[in-house]
Parts: structure tokens; sequence; C-alpha cells
């Protein structure tokens, strides 16, 4: 009977086996560094892979070589591996002394690109262009060189916008501190960056959600800030009009355009103005659920407009499919854990602050892109990091997860580990050094014993 009993036992389930062992890993000193270093190397992989899927043809037709689009993007990956590899050595302080450098450059620049593009539209200049210097849309080109410079924001803002909230410490929780100096930059950013790139401003608002958050400052707080961002974006959807020389669809308010055409059914929609959503939306359903299979896509084919930058998730759905899709969704979802766990469990103010700023920003472009391309949320013309073709924007997000990477390792645990059992010395040369061991525990004072009173009474 006994051993009729011993065969019939319950064998656990697989979820039973599987959540300790996934424990177990998650535990492990150096989780949030590999996680990090898999999910990011994974999409950045796809990324490279899906660019060339959708520049090949358009590539060979127009310049004779299917590898022109991507030898350009894979020399940009070069230069984020690069920044990621910098930033991942670079100290804490270094950081925080140049955020302000970041920041400031990025603003000179947004002025720059702000004023050529004014003096285009009313008629002062004959181009968006003074010697070497034009602009181009979001571009700010220097002879041959092009940048971004809201891209640069996004980094100058998550490093200043952390040293100047770590500096405050308690004080933060009084308007009057939380104001000065960040309000009037926080201002200057929108006006730049909103003049022409309403997405990217939406992204830096994110990111400055997510500094708040992390600094803990109240919900009221939140309240008001929540009401002058929505005040603000409103004033931009209204003010914006696709003047002469914008790129825009011609003289009409392209923002507003956009935002009533995303409310309209498709059915209802102009063909134009609904074109790339429309474009989108027979990629998915051509896709189904495994898709045409990788590089056989055809609305890549002059058929759906910035297909390997904006709408490159599109591309992804009719050739991968509904499970090529997810497999890009699970690695965010990764990726953002991982982020949030990093700031968790990061001691030093300033780490916490960048670590949760960093990772909202990266999520929320993830999310507005997505949500674009499916016809979730209105189009924004925001790239997908990671995945979407571009310089700025991917040599941008590599030196953010560098930071991250770097967070990573200072995670007391991590920390410990490292400095216990040290890498080899040309590993530390070459990779990264030893983090600093984070100050040791202050050990809990010992219960007072009662010496006199009703307890020593009691005790009498």
């Amino acid at each position: 009977m006994a051993e009729d009993r011993t065969q019939q036992a319950p064998r656990p389930s697989l979820s039973r086996q599987l959540l300790p062992a996934v424990h177990g890993l998650l535990a492990r000193p150096l989780s949030s560094y590999y996680l990090l270093i898999a999910s990011s190397g994974l999409l950045l992989l796809i990324g490279l892979t899906m660019v060339f899927s959708a520049t090949s043809v358009k590539a060979y037709a127009e310049n004779g070589n299917a590898f022109s689009a991507i030898a350009n993007q894979a020399v940009f990956a070069l230069l984020g591996l690069f920044a990621f590899w910098v930033c991942q050595r670079l100290p804490a302080g270094t950081l925080r002394d140049l955020g302000r450098y970041v920041l400031g450059l990025s603003i000179v620049l947004l002025g720059i690109l702000d004023l050529l593009r004014a003096l285009f539209s009313v008629g002062v200049l004959s181009a968006p262009e003074i010697g070497p210097i034009h602009a181009d849309l979001l571009w700010l080109y220097f002879g041959p060189i092009g940048l971004q410079p809201a891209e640069f924001a996004k980094l100058g803002m998550v490093l200043w916008g952390a040293d100047i909230i770590a500096r405050k410490g308690p004080a933060l929780g009084h308007w009057r501190e939380l104001s000065r100096p960040l309000f009037p930059v926080v201002g200057l950013l929108f006006v730049l960056v909103g003049y022409n790139d309403l997405g990217s401003m939406l992204v830096l608002l994110a990111l400055i959600v997510g500094l708040l958050w992390a600094a803990g400052v109240r919900l009221r707080i939140f309240a008001a800030l929540g009401v002058l961002g929505l005040a603000g974006i409103s004033l931009l959807i209204a003010a914006a009009s696709g003047g002469a020389g914008s790129g825009r669809e011609g003289e009409s308010n392209y923002r507003l355009a956009r935002l009533t055409d995303f409310l309209k059914p498709l059915d209802q929609c102009d063909l134009d103005a609904c074109y790339q959503i429309i474009q989108a939306r027979s990629a998915i359903f051509e896709g189904g659920w495994f898709g045409v299979g990788l590089g056989k896509g055809a609305l890549k084919w002059n058929w759906l407009p910035q297909a390997d930058n904006d709408f490159i998730y599109a591309v992804v759905a009719e050739e991968l499919g509904v499970v090529g899709c997810a497999v890009i969704l699970a690695l965010f979802s990764v990726l953002a854990y991982t982020g949030f766990r990093i700031a968790r469990r990061s001691q030093d103010p300033f780490r916490r602050l960048a670590a949760a700023a960093i990772t909202t920003w990266l999520v929320a472009q993830a999310v507005i892109n997505i949500g674009g391309v499916t016809g979730m949320l209105p189009i924004t013309g925001l790239p997908l990091p990671f995945i979407s073709a571009g310089g700025s924007a991917l040599v941008v997000t590599m030196a953010a997860v560098g930071m991250l990477a770097s967070f990573a390792r200072a995670e007391p645990g991590a920390s410990r580990a490292l400095n216990a059992r040290p890498p080899a010395r040309w590993v530390r040369l070459v990779w990264a050094p030893l983090p600093p061991l984070p100050p040791p525990r202050r050990p809990s004072p010992a219960p007072v014993r009662e010496t006199s009173g009703a307890g020593a009474e009691r005790r009498r």
C-alpha cells in the first residue's frame, strides 16, 4: 500500500518547477546586467536584420547595391556600441558633470535648427541654410554630417535632471525647489523641441515624469504638472501649421489633421491623409500569425512610406507575423523590467533617477511608435528604438543603455560579487572597470533594556 501511495503521488506542475528556477536566476548578483545586455543586443540584431529587409530592394533599384543602406546602419550600430562601451566605463560622478554640457549643446543645436527654419518660413532665407549649416525637417547638417538635436536633448535631460533632483533631496517636496531650475529648462525645451517635433516632446515629458516619479514627488504636484502639460500640448497642436518649406501637408495644421484623422473611422478618412495607417493595416493583415517570410514582404516596395524608419514595425508584422511582433514586445518588456529593477536596487539617488528616466524614455518611445503603426495612437513620426533606421537615435539609445549597464554593475549585490572575485586585469581594461563597493550596512541598534520603572519592578 505504501508503494502504491508513492507511485500515485502527484507530480509538481511545470509552473511550480519553473518558478523556483526563474527566481533563482533572477536572484543572482549580475542578473540585471545580463538581462539588459541580452534584451538590448537581441533588439539591435533584429533591427539590423529588418532594416536590411526593408531597404535592400529600394537600395538596389536606386544605387545598384542592395547593401548600401544597411552598410550605413551598420556603421551607426558600431558607433552605438562604442558609445555603449564608453558610457559603461564612466563613473556616476563623471556622468553628472557631463549632463549640463550635453543639455547645453543640444539646446544650442535646437536653437540653430529652429532659427533656420523660422527664417526660411518668413522668407528671410531662400533656403533653410547658412553656409555649410542647413536644416532639413528634424535634422541639422554641418556639411555632410547630420544630427538630430532632439535625441541629444533626451540624453542631456536624463543626466542633468537626475543630477539636479538628486542634489535637492528632501527639499524637492516644496514647489519652489521643484520649479527652479527644472521648470524654466523644461519650458525652453518644450518650445525648441515642440516647434518641430511633437513626438520627441512627448517622450521628453514622459522622461520627466519618470524622473519625478522616481524622486517620490507628491501626487498633487503630478496633477498640476499634468494640467500644464496638456495645456502646452494643446497649444502646440493648435499653433502648428505646415508653412512653406516645412515639409508637411501644405499650409494646413498637420498636427490637428492627424489627430482628427485618428478619431475618424478608416472608411471616412481621406485616402491621402490616412494612407500610411491604411498601408500599415494592410501589412499587418497580410502577415497573419507567422508572416509571409523574412524579406518577402511587398508593401515596403514604395507602397508603405517610411518603411525603414517610423513604420518598420509594419514590415515586421508583414514578414514575421504576430509571432515576430510578440518577440519584439517581449524584449521591450524585459528591457522595461530590467531598467526599473536597476532603478529600484540602486542606492545612489543619481543612479536611481537616471535609470528610471532612461527606462521611461525608451519604453514610452516604443509604445508611441507601435501605437501609431497599429492605429491605437495618432502618428507622431517617432522611430522605434533599436529597430528603426537612423544614426543619431541609435547612437544615443546605445549610450543610454551603456549607462544602464554601468548602473547594473553598481548594484550592491553585483558590486560585492565583482569585487570579491574580480575578473582578469585585461578584462577590466578592455570591457569595464570594477564598480565601487557600496557603503557598509549599519547594524541595527540593540534594544534598550529597562533598568527602572514598571519594567524593573516586574523583573524584581
